[in-house]
């Protein structure tokens, strides 16, 4: 990969993570609710799944599931049904106390692993940086050197800042008003990425 085509990616990537979408919100949540340690597992997670994904696109697998409209149709419901469930049951329990450090660690990563996982629209991103990036005549792990390292890195950066965001909007919610609203944003936002996923058209792989 040259340095002008790594440039190209490297800004291609940070648009990506740094949109928010699910997994932001979840990290701000996160950081708004629990000890930054623990919150930070979050991060853990979606690094998880950023590195499972990638690898999985070197091998083709994000293609041949955007090329199959059942599975792509059937994994789009379950991650808008998902979404919508969680802003559904966070706008009911914006009211409570938010908890400080109940829930535990293996159910924070596994949690943020499953918003991370379950939006098909991981595979369109990931498809699309796998198709307009990657050189055919270049063997793909030599590749794989350069663009995993640079994906994890931008995606580490971006999720520690939305978990940091939270954690400072958690110590400015003094007012349990303004805290309640707070937590039902991200709600709303949920239930939001819930309906704008159900209705997501399959990615085209480039022909």
């Amino acid at each position: 990969m040259s340095f002008e085509a790594w440039t190209i990616f490297a800004l291609f990537w940070v648009v990506f993570v740094t949109t928010p979408g699910p997994n932001a919100v979840n990290c701000i949540s996160n950081g708004m609710s629990l000890p930054f340690a623990k919150a930070m597992l979050g991060v853990l997670a979606i690094l998880t799944q950023a590195s499972a994904f990638l690898v999985l696109s070197a091998l083709g697998v994000t293609a041949l599931i955007a090329a199959s409209p059942t599975g792509f149709f059937i994994a789009k419901l379950v991650g808008a049904g998902f979404l919508i469930w969680l802003g559904v049951r966070g706008w009911k329990a914006a009211a409570n106390p938010a908890p400080i450090s109940e829930r535990p660690a293996r159910h924070v990563y596994l949690h943020a692993l499953a918003v991370a996982t379950i939006n098909p629209k991981s595979v369109a991103g990931y498809l699309a940086a796998f198709s307009q990036f990657v050189q055919p005549d270049v063997p793909i792990w030599e590749q794989m050197l350069v663009i995993m390292p640079t994906a994890l890195i931008i995606t580490t950066l971006s999720y520690i800042g939305f978990t940091l965001l939270g954690a400072l909007m958690g110590r400015a919610a003094l007012g349990a008003v303004f805290n309640i609203w707070v937590r039902r944003v991200m709600a709303t936002c949920f239930i939001i990425y819930g309906v704008l996923l159900g209705t997501t058209s399959a990615p085209a792989a480039r022909g």
